[in-house]
């Protein structure tokens, strides 16, 4: 396997086949520093699942995020969005901060946070919300976490082209001297240090295989809830 340090900005290697992969930091996204997520009321059941209502402010929901670079990024026509993720699974995308979600029997590890139109999350303290809802044993969420988001599903046409990266942290921080995270993409091996996103470039056409591990310092896996995130994605002509 080979290896590759990310420590700001950009970083590529040769893989073992010709294409060459990179990773580069999304820059020129709105931060929406003052933007919020909170639950209105308490979520309940209903017959088709459980009942969730958000509030967002300094945030649209529906609307197509303005951006300050040029390269090509998947975006939904939809707009702006909410990630909702049960216990570190695939997001479902909620235009909406009013809509009913179905969920396993037994416990189930919540996670909401804010989206730009081409699936960047907004990262501040306000802008997500997270909970277990169901009976079954708990997970401790006071570790220091790391949730999956992007990339996901099939990528068609110019939106193989760049990939994003992206990925959620909570109640740890990533920096050259404390915690990483760990990116393997098709076997190649970067490590971050910078809660960012990446767009990856030069992947093949096919299925793609990403893991990502919250490392600390001496690159030993941290014991907490989802940790490791194991995902496969499938790149189109």
């Amino acid at each position: 396997m080979k290896k590759a340090l990310l420590c700001s900005i950009f970083l590529c290697f040769a893989c073992q086949n010709s294409n060459v992969i990179s990773l580069t930091k999304v820059e020129g996204s709105p931060l929406y520093e003052e933007a919020n997520l909170t639950l209105n009321s308490p979520f309940y059941k209903t017959e088709g699942g459980h009942s969730f209502s958000f509030a967002v402010e300094n945030y649209k929901l529906g609307v197509q995020t303005s951006k300050d670079f040029e390269y090509q990024l998947a975006n939904s026509a939809k707009g702006q969005h909410i990630h909702f993720i049960i216990n570190n699974g695939p997001y479902s995308a909620k235009y909406s901060g009013d809509f009913v979600q179905e969920l396993e029997p037994g416990n189930n590890v919540v996670l909401a946070f804010l989206s730009r139109s081409y699936h960047e999350s907004v990262k501040n303290e306000n802008a997500y919300y997270l909970n277990q809802i169901g009976d079954g044993d708990k997970k401790d969420l006071s570790k220091e976490l790391l949730f999956y988001s992007r990339p996901k599903g099939v990528y068609k046409g110019a939106d193989t082209e760049r990939v994003l990266l992206d990925f959620y942290l909570i109640n740890t921080s990533i920096g050259p001297e404390g915690n990483k995270v760990r990116a393997t993409i098709q076997g190649s091996e970067f490590i971050i240090d910078e809660w960012a996103p990446y767009y990856i470039e030069g992947l093949p056409k096919g299925e793609i295989s990403i893991t990502l591990e919250l490392i600390n310092s001496k690159g030993d896996l941290i014991e907490s809830p989802f940790n490791t995130s194991v995902r496969t994605v499938t790149l189109e002509e």
